[in-house]
């Protein structure tokens, strides 16, 4: 099986999960804790290389204060699991906010951890527009704020939506593009094994 290099995961319907579990919509975030773990074990055993997780826009900071809240903590609590991973972690957005969190600057640069590993990125508070604006000279992607980001191969949203909703644009360029309609905390195995098989059949030729 061909096996993508760098995968990008939306995981997104946290809040239609709270809701539909009778919970406050800020109640549904802590509940996809869980499965970021549990995809990246699956990752590293199947060979990927690299693994981006969206953590929240700052787009999304408009909502209510109880969820910008909750999922800033959410983001907060899920890096903090992934630093007891052998991995390279690195955290990407807007730190000049009250929204990100002060506790998540030590892995603003990319960081081995427990021996290094696979290269996990992070996006927290983070924007297109904010992203796009680094500055610098030289290739597109050297003057990125993501520049320590590789291209990616394979973006999967959970939740059923069907937008990249400003996910890394420039590294996505070429991305294919895989939809579980299941809400991420409802996130299983096979979600992530049934997305491989459908990128192994994909005709990948990168503009060529």
């Amino acid at each position: 099986m061909r096996t993508p290099a760098h995968v990008g995961i939306i995981p997104d319907g946290n809040r239609r999960w709270a809701a539909r579990s009778g919970l406050k919509k800020s109640e549904g975030y802590a509940h996809g804790l869980a499965p970021g773990v549990s995809l990246l074990h699956l990752a590293r055993e199947s060979g990927v290389g690299e693994i981006t997780y969206y953590g929240f826009t700052t787009d999304n900071t408009r909502r209510p204060a109880e969820q910008v809240a909750a999922f800033s903590r959410a983001c907060a609590d899920a890096v903090e699991q992934i630093a007891h991973e052998p991995c390279s972690l690195l955290v990407v957005g807007r730190q000049d906010s009250p929204s990100f969190p002060r506790e998540l600057l030590p892995y603003t640069r990319r960081t081995d951890l427990n021996g290094g590993g696979i290269r996990v990125n992070f996006l927290v508070n983070y924007g297109w527009e904010w992203d796009l604006s680094g500055a610098g000279a030289g290739p597109v992607q050297s003057r990125l704020r993501s520049h320590d980001i590789s291209r990616i191969d394979l973006v999967v949203r959970w939740g059923g939506m069907r937008r990249l909703s400003g996910f890394l644009p420039v590294q996505s360029v070429y991305a294919d593009f895989y939809v579980v309609d299941r809400l991420w905390p409802d996130f299983q195995p096979r979600d992530w094994f049934d997305a491989l098989s459908w990128y192994d059949r994909q005709d990948v030729t990168l503009g060529g």
